[in-house]
C-alpha cells in the first residue's frame, strides 16, 4: 500500500506514464491480397464477409454491369 507521503507526491506531481523504450519490436499489421481476397469472396468465415460476397456476385451476375462485345 502507498504511504501517506507518496499520495502527497503523487496529487501534486502527477504521474510519468513512460513507453516501453526503443528496444521493443515494432510488428506491423501485414495486409496482404490473400487476406483481402478471402475477405472480399466471404470465405474466412465471416457471416458480414458472406453476406457482402453474395451482394457483389448478385450485382456482377446484373445484365446491367456485364460488359458487351
Amino acid at each position: 500500500m502507498a504511504t501517506a507521503d507518496e499520495i502527497q507526491r503523487a496529487m501534486v506531481e502527477g504521474f510519468t506514464f513512460k513507453g516501453s523504450g526503443p528496444g521493443a519490436p515494432q510488428k506491423e499489421k501485414l495486409k496482404t491480397k490473400a487476406k483481402k481476397k478471402a475477405y472480399i469472396t466471404g470465405s474466412h468465415g465471416s457471416g458480414s464477409a458472406k453476406k457482402k460476397a453474395d451482394i457483389r456476385a448478385k450485382r456482377a451476375a446484373r445484365s446491367s454491369q456485364r460488359k458487351s462485345k
